[in-house]
């Protein structure tokens, strides 16, 4: 029998390139969106919903206890992100990121938890890591993203009992529509958008942005009950060594 992934935000850059990781690993892969997104590749079945509804949490984890009866690793991926002064932030938008970014993996942890309290498995947050090095304007994205690390470690005690692992990891910058949109909205100064891109991949110990497989690759190995056996609580930081640097050098 395959093990069975669901994967929040999976029609998104990393959501996409870990459907596709997970299914040459030989997973069994459920994506679920709040877009129609239709033939994803590596997507076995795909479902419709807002992880931060509650009722649309419930939905999707009864859909999969009915048609699956299990899930072996929880990849916690849906967020979105404001581009916006905290003082020009509206409680509307500061209550949208936390219910994308955290409240829904709060619901998913929750609702999962009937369906691998028997046999274990592993919960992945993708957090970022503007949760412990962030820039303007970014307030509300930040906080939701910091906020991931300490849920981690809480759920992480609670439910070792299970057999049952939860970690983090922090992509840097990653070239994704998410990336993208950010540059758009101002968070970079600069008209053309590959040359901030490069821009930004140059200020990396390495000299560029990450590839959103490269993000996959680093969740498939925490979620690997194998290869990640001995690992709970923990952030894993993706990043091609951005926050290795000095601010002042």
């Amino acid at each position: 029998m395959n093990e069975v992934v669901l994967i929040s935000g999976v029609a998104g850059g990393i959501g996409s390139a870990t459907a596709q990781t997970f299914a040459r690993a030989g997973w069994r892969v459920i994506g679920v969106d709040r877009h129609q997104v239709d033939n994803l590749p590596g997507v076995h079945r795909f479902i419709r919903a807002d992880v931060s509804d509650i009722a649309d949490s419930q939905r999707i984890f009864t859909e999969v206890a009915d048609d699956e009866g299990r899930i072996d690793a929880l990849i916690n991926n849906a967020a979105i992100q404001i581009c916006r002064p905290l003082v020009e932030t509206t409680p509307e938008e500061w209550d949208a990121v936390m219910a994308s970014n955290l409240r829904s993996v709060y619901l998913a942890v929750r609702n999962a938890y009937p369906l691998m309290r028997e046999h274990g498995g592993a919960i992945v947050n993708v957090s970022s890591v503007h949760a412990i090095a962030t820039s303007t304007n970014i307030a509300a994205y930040a906080a939701s993203k910091g906020a991931l690390l300490s849920l981690t470690r809480a759920i992480a005690l609670e439910l070792a009992r299970d057999k049952i692992r939860i970690n983090t990891v922090l992509p840097g910058a990653v070239d994704t529509p998410m990336l993208h949109a950010g540059l758009k909205r101002g968070h970079a100064q600069g008209s053309d958008l590959r040359e901030l891109i490069r821009a930004i991949g140059n200020r990396t110990a390495l000299g560029r942005v990450g590839q959103p497989a490269e993000i996959a690759q680093a969740i498939l190995f925490l979620a690997d009950n194998e290869r990640s056996s001995f690992i709970t609580g923990q952030t894993l930081v993706v990043d091609g060594g951005a926050i290795a640097r000095l601010s002042t050098e």
